[in-house]
Order: structure tokens, then C-alpha cells, then sequence
């Protein structure tokens, strides 16, 4: 089950991708089915046919933004939060070998799209993470075992 939490850059790029979609995508789209429909034989119109499935696309993607903005609910920083992993913050961490890893915990509609070092809340080290502090050590269950790693840092703005 996916949570339903989203961080406030999060909920702005869904908008805004959905008003890309509804103000600029689809009517352009919308152009190009009627011009390649008044054409005449729409069977054999790969102009007409590609864009209506674009259409198709379009509208499923619309549908979709538009409920799941309606489901999110936004996260917003409180300093409360400082000196503690919890939802939003940028952690790295470090294993015994002395590999580290950085990234943010996010919500599971912002791991996609080209996100680069996010992790949803959802996820095994997201929950092992949550309310730890800096220095702390904790495990995370991975298909080879538990895997131990230590907290250098955590933040909650770039």
C-alpha cells in the first residue's frame, strides 16, 4: 500500500506536470487529431491514429494527477523535526566498509521521473531511519541479511 504523503516540491511538480498536461499538451494534441481527422481516411492516417492514442495518454495521466493530488497530503518542514530522520530529510549514512549513501525520504509518487537519491517512505531503510539521530547506528533487513550502517548526517534543506 502506498503512503500517502508527499513533500510540498513534490506536490508542486504533480500540478505542475498536470497543468502541462490539461493547458498546453492536450489542446496542441487536440489540434492535431482534428487536422489529421478532416483529412478524410482515418484508418490509414498514422498522424491521426498516433495522436489519438497520445490523446488516450494524456487523459488516463490527467485522471490519475487529478485524484491522486486529491489523496496526497502535503509535508511541510517543521523545526520540530531538526536532529531527527523524518519524513523529507536528507540523510547520509555509512557502513563498516565505509560506503555512503546519500538521499532524501519522499514520498512514493516522487521516486520516479528522474529523482535522483530518493527513497520512499515505504521502503525497508526509510523505515529503519525514522526518528534516529545522528551518530546512531541502525540495521536494515536486504535480501543478504541485516546490513548495519551508521548516521553522519541528516538535513532537511539543500
Amino acid at each position: 500500500m502506498k503512503t500517502n504523503l508527499i513533500t510540498r516540491e513534490g506536490f508542486d511538480r504533480l500540478k505542475q506536470e498536470l497543468d502541462f498536461l490539461w493547458k498546453e499538451d492536450r489542446p496542441e494534441v487536440t489540434k492535431k487529431v482534428t487536422w489529421a481527422a478532416s483529412l478524410g481516411d482515418r484508418s490509414e492516417n498514422a498522424d491521426y491514429q498516433y495522436n489519438k492514442k497520445r490523446l488516450r495518454e494524456i487523459d488516463r495521466r490527467v485522471r490519475y494527477l487529478r485524484k491522486r493530488l486529491e489523496q496526497v497530503t502535503v509535508v511541510d518542514y517543521s523545526p520540530q523535526q531538526e536532529g531527527k530522520v523524518f519524513f523529507g530529510a536528507w540523510v547520509e549514512i555509512e557502513n563498516e566498509q565505509g560506503d555512503i549513501k546519500s538521499f532524501r525520504i519522499v514520498g512514493p509518487d516522487e521516486i520516479y521521473g528522474g529523482a535522483k537519491n530518493y527513497i520512499s517512505i515505504d521502503s525497508p531503510m526509510a523505515r529503519a531511519l525514522l526518528k534516529k539521530e545522528v551518530d546512531d547506528e541502525f540495521s536494515v533487513k536486504t535480501p543478504e541479511g541485516y546490513k548495519e550502517w551508521f548516521i553522519n548526517v541528516i538535513r532537511y534543506h539543500d
